[in-house]
């Protein structure tokens, strides 16, 4: 990729997810554990089949589902490209139920601030806790997560990508990507 370096490889990335599920796993653990991920389409939902297997490995089986917050997004509108609606599927009655979000990425918030609306349209859960596997830790919204993989800090004009196995054409890793 131009104009840009890995922060992590494919086995930190590993580490990292196996890290984000044990955290999760020491919450429930003893307890009658009704919860469930929901990860935002779409790489939340990646990474919440890999903290879902993780979980799987420690004796938990959550409830899965995959959420879609292009609606609910604040930019909506605004770009010159109509963006791709991907699927929302919530198969399980969220009110009550102790929901983990999960997401790639946290950095401004605003994705957050939308998967929050969207997932409150469904009912009203128990509570809503983040896992994310990087955080760059300067939102400009009021959220932080709860689970976390990696902390980074990079200037403002730097992305932070993640691409998993499962994306074609790309090697496995967190990369610090300039703006163009």
């Amino acid at each position: 990729m131009e104009n840009s370096r890995q922060l992590f490889n494919a086995g930190e990335m590993e580490t990292g997810v196996k890290e984000i599920a044990k955290k999760i796993a020491a919450r429930f653990a003893g307890k009658d554990a009704d919860f469930a991920l929901v990860g935002i389409q779409q790489m939340g939902v990646v990474l919440a089949e890999k903290i879902c297997e993780e979980m799987k490995a420690l004796g938990f089986v959550p409830d899965f589902g995959k959420l879609d917050i292009t609606m609910y997004r604040d930019d909506f509108g605004t770009r010159d490209i109509l963006p791709m609606i991907n699927e929302t599927e919530i198969p399980f009655d969220v009110s009550g139920k102790e929901i983990i979000l999960v997401d790639d990425v946290l950095s401004s918030g605003r994705t957050i601030r939308a998967a929050l609306d969207a997932l409150t349209d469904f009912g009203r859960p128990g509570f809503i806790r983040l896992a994310v596997l990087v955080d760059r830790g300067e939102p400009e919204f009021p959220i932080r997560a709860d689970y976390v993989g990696f902390n980074v800090s990079l200037p403002a004009e730097r992305k932070v990508k993640v691409y998993f196995a499962e994306n074609n054409g790309f090697q496995p890793g967190i990369y610090d990507v300039k703006w163009q």
